[in-house]
């Protein structure tokens, strides 16, 4: 019985023709360079990621809207109303400095609650309340915000210890860093002031970096609120760097001591000649 010759390829030929082209395309070599996670995580990748954790925040909160922002600073591990309450009737140390945080924690809320309003009193997203996203004092002021009707940003960052975003930031503007530097950098690009709660290594860092990006005239000068005295005097004696010429006499304006909310706002507004800030304009080191 003859056979005809086959118009189209054997089977088996065709495997054999298909099987290379069937593994280059599933190679990840193959991904488009934009969509291939692993070669985006590789280190000499990492300017490449710098750039991407700059710009989607940045690109995200022109989407909606923000025009200026006030930056809350403050620990993480201050006791809010829930933790506080636990200890109100206990003697003791404990007891005490759950209560003195609490304090410092109601004040962080109230403050946040009077910029938003103020804030949206322009009819534009001013004075939108951004915090580290945490709990604690980056709590209290999503939360003030929020109780405001207003739009709150948090910046959350990767840690050993894991931190879920507090539950008073805004959905879309919820945003989660790799890089201390680029969300160090965030905070500032649409602060239009600072308010410093007491807290740890942290809240140091953040509070001098800023102070030094205004000393050095990297960023334009902006107020930087200090709340609750008592609290910074016992840890950091700023007219010593002055006596001792570490920094000029000029240099301790550049801080301003409150004790309340409504200080605090007012203090803003001392700033700004009595009014409040516009938006529009970045300064962040460039």
């Amino acid at each position: 019985m003859s056979r005809r010759p086959d118009t189209y390829p054997r089977a088996d030929e065709a495997v054999r023709q298909a099987g290379p082209v069937e593994a280059q395309v599933a190679h990840p070599a193959f991904r488009l360079a934009f969509h291939d996670p692993e070669f985006l995580l590789r280190p000499e990748l990492r300017g490449v990621r710098l750039m991407l954790e700059l710009m989607k925040p940045d690109r995200l909160q022109d989407e909606a809207g923000i025009a200026s922002t006030v930056v809350v600073f403050g620990s993480a591990r201050v006791a809010g109303p829930e933790a506080a309450a636990a200890l109100a009737d206990a003697d003791g140390a404990d007891a005490e400095r759950a209560r003195r945080q609490l304090a410092w924690y109601e004040e962080a809320r109230r403050f946040a609650r009077l910029v938003t309003e103020a804030g949206q009193r322009q009819g534009r997203r001013e004075l939108v309340v951004v915090t580290g996203g945490g709990p604690g004092i980056m709590e209290a002021g999503n939360r003030g915000a929020a109780e405001a009707g207003g739009k709150t940003i948090g910046l959350s960052i990767v840690l050993p210890r894991e931190q879920a975003p507090n539950r008073w930031i805004t959905p879309e503007l919820s945003f989660q860093f790799h890089y201390f530097g680029i969300r160090k950098m965030q905070f500032l690009m649409r602060a239009k002031a600072l308010a410093v709660f007491p807290g740890g290594f942290g809240t140091l860092d953040e509070l001098f970096e800023t102070l030094t990006l205004v000393q050095t005239r990297k960023i334009r000068r902006l107020p930087i609120l200090l709340f609750h005295r008592a609290f910074w005097d016992r840890v950091i004696r700023f007219e010593v760097l002055a006596e001792e010429g570490m920094i000029d006499e000029a240099d301790l304006d550049l801080i301003r001591f409150v004790e309340t909310a409504e200080e605090g706002a007012a203090a803003i507004r001392d700033f700004y000649g009595g009014g409040l800030p516009g938006g529009g304009g970045e300064p962040a080191p460039k």
